[in-house]
């Protein structure tokens, strides 16, 4: 493929950071595809999902707390999405209504917009409705005077053009999702705050956020209220994104003939993950926040932590074992058993074939991987990945995250595995990123590449296809060990639509 770029291309690629290696890998994949991943079957409770009694949630609990001291931990948070889904229908009534000629009522009967309907209902109870109000008002002098629909339809343009509050080309984490009976909250605050669940006497708390450097100054605005967190950014590298093509998979240019490139997705933060230093990184989404329940997503923090650290205390302990002692055949039947059941990985049927020094070389790099702990939730048809036992080219099966862009739809019976899933991934995830030599792992080292997908995409008019690097929690982390556990569903609130801040967990209860 080489042949296609031009000297100023060359130039351009090493002027951004890009690997060229990389650059024919994705051309190669928009030539030939990216293969589909093979689902087994879904990942159940007893099956591939761990499900915790109360009594074991509180023996978790205690043991993170009185173990949590022996370990740096720090939260990894993904920011830097704008929220213009959030106001997505609020955007195309904008656009369509016709202020001359239509009633609200009318316009929400011919298009079917209920979730504006929804909105209006519930407006005075979103956190940000006086400050909407006033700006309104303040842009609209005659505001008093306007009829009820058009008062409406001002408040939401003030909500949404540049001169207003202009949220939907804001990054989430700084607009205002709660209030209480003094003051409004930002997911940012709440996720700082929900961090305290393992905060150390006289050690700063860590967190850290990705985000869009645009915006670094509101951020630091709103973290620097916290003087007992130790509060970092970075940013998405532009060396993480991937080149566009043609329909028919020639470069995309611009109109200056630049080769044009577009950000890779969340998979591209794994490079972000990989520069934390701590031993512990619990991982979230940013808008998955709640005002209530803090407890309740307290203890299953804590349940998660206690999880992954009582495995990697295993995992060491054997790994020390297979280094300095000669195992007999019940030390291997243990270890097998541990791996097999514990860590839900099946050797190879012939396994037990093979040559003393062939099974403690294979077992050590079995064992010898970032862990990850992940919170699953019952399944209630938000969209969105889930937990799949998956079989891969050699015919190991192993736990994974898939999302949707990995299955072929075409496959009937992977539909159908797809359709028996019981389970869905909130994003809930601790990970425990060092060795049992208390090295650090190169995260990059284990990333399933197969993982990534191809979408089409449109750029000044014209189709392109894109590219889409292995996701953050599927792809980029296909080749960690992985652990399913239940959590409740109270624990995931997602702010996918400005509606979802009028569910009760982002309603200010007063106790």
């Amino acid at each position: 493929m080489e042949e296609n770029f031009t000297t100023e291309d060359l130039k351009y690629i090493e002027k951004r950071g890009n690997s060229l290696h990389k650059i024919k890998q994705q051309l190669f994949y928009f030539k030939n595809g990216v293969p589909m991943i093979n689902l087994v079957k879904p990942a159940v409770k007893g099956d591939g999902i761990i499900s915790l009694s109360n009594d074991e949630v509180k023996e978790y609990v205690a043991f993170f707390d009185t173990y949590k001291d022996n370990y740096t931990i720090e939260k990894f948070v993904p920011a830097s999405g704008a929220a213009s889904r959030m106001f997505k229908f609020l955007n195309e009534f904008l656009n369509e209504f016709d202020k001359e000629k239509q009633t609200i009522n009318s316009y929400i009967n011919l298009s079917g917009n209920k979730d504006l309907e929804l909105f209006i209902y519930g407006l005075k109870n979103f956190s940000f409705y006086p400050e909407l109000k006033e700006i309104t008002i303040a842009l609209n002098p005659n505001y008093y005077t306007l009829t009820n629909d058009l008062k409406i339809h001002s408040l939401i343009d003030t909500l949404l053009n540049e001169k207003g509050l202009n949220f939907a080309q804001k990054p989430k984490g700084i607009l205002p999702f709660h209030k209480n009976s003094s003051e409004i909250i930002t997911p940012i605050e709440e996720n700082i705050l929900e961090a305290s669940f393992y905060r150390k006497d006289n050690v700063k708390t860590k967190i850290h956020f990705t985000i869009n450097n645009e915006f670094q100054n509101e951020f630091e605005k709103i973290t620097n209220k916290f003087e007992d967190f130790e509060v970092s950014f970075s940013y998405q590298n532009s060396s993480s994104d991937t080149i566009a093509v043609n329909s028919d998979n020639s470069l995309f240019r611009l109109g200056d003939n630049s080769l044009f490139f577009r950000p890779g997705g969340h998979g591209a933060l794994i490079e972000n993950l990989n520069q934390l230093n701590s031993e512990l990184i619990f991982l979230k989404n940013i808008d998955n926040v709640s005002q209530n329940n803090r407890i309740l997503i307290s203890d299953y923090k804590k349940a998660l932590g206690a999880i992954i650290i009582k495995t990697q205390r295993k995992i060491f302990q054997f790994l020390n074992d297979l280094e300095s002692k000669d195992l007999t055949e019940s030390d291997f039947k243990e270890l097998i058993f541990f791996i097999e059941n514990e860590l839900s990985f099946p050797l190879p049927e012939d396994f037990k074939y093979f040559k003393k020094s062939y099974k403690t070389e294979y077992l050590t790099k079995v064992l010898n991987r970032p862990i990850r702990v992940c919170g699953m939730v019952k399944n209630e048809g938000e969209p969105g990945g889930g937990p799949f036992w998956v079989q891969d080219e050699k015919g190991r099966q192993t736990l994974q995250i898939v999302e949707s862009s990995q299955i072929d739809v075409m496959n009937e019976v992977q539909n159908n595995i797809v359709k028996s899933a019981t389970h869905f991934n909130p994003v809930d995830i601790v990970c425990a990123v060092f060795n049992y030599k208390g090295q650090k792992f190169d995260l990059v080292d284990f990333i399933d590449h197969n993982a990534a997908f191809i979408t089409e995409k449109t750029k000044n008019g014209k189709p392109i296809k894109a590219f889409e690097l292995p996701g953050l929690w599927n792809g980029a982390m296909a080749k960690w060990t992985t652990i399913f556990v239940e959590v409740p569903l109270e624990t995931f609130n997602p702010v996918k639509t400005v509606n979802d801040l009028l569910k009760p967990a982002h309603q200010f209860l007063d106790e």
